[in-house]
């Protein structure tokens, strides 16, 4: 635990030690609100419930693959290597996994706030909407960390990125609509209990296969 603990510091200090990146996905998250602001909003002055929340999960769809991208990227071969010699895999992919998920936590919070302040509030069960913002955020950070760590091996990193990452977030994305528009309806926590649960065993399956397989990219 000292060592992932040690490693998520080591993330947050480059982060702020690189503010323009994280700026970088600030803007990009206040810049898509507001596109959607002029495009819909303020043409029309209303917007479906339905339209509604799909525009916000793609504006969360590709801040997270912006900002994931880069974790693996970023770490020059020779630091790497330095990493190999004093850190576990395991420890590595665990520690990129938390500090992606806390980052996610913060633009997909911050995003909703901007959003809701520019769109409205649509959803009825805020606590329910906002849990799968935490659920859908745990998702992707654990998807796209392990497929940053493979298409960092390749030259096209960012082409690589889109073909891997297709497949495995459309099932969680899918979830995570049907449950948000639960939300949306204002239905209570019980009438969700299968698209939790169903969300929550695909998070746990990918974390689990990062765990299992990360070692032998590593090695790599």
């Amino acid at each position: 635990m000292q060592e992932i603990k040690n490693l998520i510091m080591k993330d947050i200090i480059l982060e702020w030690r690189q503010k323009y990146a994280f700026n970088g996905m600030v803007l990009y998250v206040v810049s898509t609100v507001f596109m959607c602001y002029i495009s819909f909003k303020l043409k029309t002055n209303s917007i479906e419930p339905i339209t509604w929340n799909t525009l916000f999960w793609i504006i969360i769809l590709f801040s997270a693959v912006n900002s994931i991208t880069k974790s693996f990227i970023q770490e020059k071969t020779g630091r790497q290597l330095y990493y190999y010699q004093i850190a576990k895999p395991s420890s590595i992919i665990l520690a990129k996994i938390i500090y992606n998920f806390l980052l996610m936590v913060f633009l997909g919070f911050l995003g909703f706030l901007i959003y809701s302040i520019f769109m409205g509030n649509k959803a009825e069960n805020l606590g329910l909407y906002l849990l799968s913002l935490t659920l859908g955020a745990l998702g992707f950070s654990a998807s796209l960390t392990l497929i940053a760590g493979i298409a960092s091996k390749s030259d096209n990193t960012a082409g690589l990125m889109a073909v891997l990452s297709f497949p495995i977030l459309l099932p969680i994305l899918s979830m995570l609509i049907k449950l948000s528009k639960n939300a949306m309806d204002g239905l209570a926590f019980r009438a969700s209990y299968d698209e939790i649960l169903v969300i929550s065993g695909i998070d746990l399956i990918v974390i689990a296969l990062s765990y299992m397989l990360f070692p032998f990219l590593w090695k790599s």
